[in-house]
């Protein structure tokens, strides 16, 4: 068990006992070589469950999203993305920084979408003066918005106006299982029609490290070559993939327990004076704290962890909203534990 009830996010989750024996005892090789025996394994059946010719395993989601940009986008070209996404606004301006890729940013509706108008009417026409428009970007789930799931719909108008325009698409899935399990359907499924995924093996799969890029065979060979320009090749890291597979086989069909908690958790503070729950959607609460409650958000998180070890944080840009994440070690004790913690200290 962690030795804390950590809510801050998914991403603090330790690794299972059954994925520490599976690191001590994973087959290596060299994968620059492509040579690690459990990284190809790995990357065979994360791009089989997806319902994609290939994968390629890379050591963050954010390091994917970057990867898979700069293999769909040359220089000086535009990519149409939500005011709100991950990798406009959390990813350290990346796709400009290393790609010279142009974010042309849409605000985004309530329920974590860009209008489909909106997107038509983004897209550059033919003129010296502009960016050339070469790719579409969403997110599932959408996190700033609530951890909103986006429906296979929706993904695929997307995606036809991706088609009809010559563009490509590709989805921040950070989270894409937490968004399949909340609709009800296979992740394959839901990223059909996209050209590309990114998603997280140690958000809420509980791996200690890894993500995975999903896609075409031409498209991972070139994005294979762009990992290794960001100085992202590694070498037996089938110590990362060994925990990464039971990830893949095991963690994504646990998921709705998380989901469960969130909602238990949202409920049980609905009725607590100056906190306002704004949403809650698979494994995310959002809560708002009034500037008039008993103890100010600083002294909240404090308060929490000194006297429960119950670990809150505001969401970064955010002066008063808290988010709150269930993973694997929120077990259903732990989530009454805390809403009964954040109960006491604001009543």
């Amino acid at each position: 068990m962690m030795d804390t009830i950590d809510l801050r996010s998914d991403t603090v989750t330790w690794p299972t006992d059954e994925m520490r024996q599976a690191i001590a005892r994973a087959p290596v090789g060299d994968d620059i070589y492509g040579e690690d025996p459990t990284v190809n394994r790995l990357q065979a059946e994360a791009a089989e469950m997806l319902g994609k010719e290939a994968a390629l395993l890379v050591s963050s989601g954010n390091q994917g999203n970057l990867i898979a940009v700069l293999t769909h986008c040359p220089r000086g070209t535009e990519v149409i993305l939500g005011d709100k996404a991950h990798i406009f606004r959390y990813e350290a301006g990346g796709i400009s920084a290393f790609g010279g890729v142009h974010p042309h940013t849409i605000p985004l509706e309530a329920d974590g979408t860009m209008p489909l108008d909106a997107i038509r009417q983004a897209i550059r026409e033919d003129d010296e003066h502009f960016p050339r428009t070469r790719l579409i970007c969403l997110e599932n789930t959408q996190g700033t918005m609530g951890g909103i799931p986006l429906t296979k719909a929706y993904t695929d108008d997307v995606a036809a106006i991706a088609r009809e325009n010559g563009l490509a698409l590709h989805i921040d899935g950070a989270r894409i299982f937490n968004a399949a399990t909340a609709l009800g359907i296979s992740a394959a499924d839901l990223i059909e029609q996209a050209d590309s995924m990114t998603f997280c093996l140690s958000k809420g799969l509980c791996a200690p490290v890894g993500s995975i890029l999903v896609g075409d065979k031409a498209f991972i060979k070139e994005a294979h070559r762009i990992r290794k320009a960001l100085g992202g090749g590694m070498r037996q890291a089938g110590i990362i993939a060994a925990a990464g597979l039971i990830s893949l086989r095991k963690m994504t069909k646990r998921l709705h327990k998380d989901h469960e908690r969130a909602r238990f958790i949202a409920d049980s503070l609905r009725d607590v004076d100056d906190l306002h729950i704004k949403s809650v959607h698979t494994n995310f609460v959002f809560f708002e704290l009034s500037p008039s409650a008993k103890l100010t958000p600083a002294e909240l998180i404090h308060e929490a962890e000194a006297q429960y070890n119950v670990k809150l944080s505001l969401y970064p840009g955010y002066t008063h909203t808290f988010r709150i994440v269930t993973h694997y070690w929120i077990t259903q004790s732990c989530a009454q534990i805390a809403a009964e913690v954040i109960r006491e200290l604001l009543s």
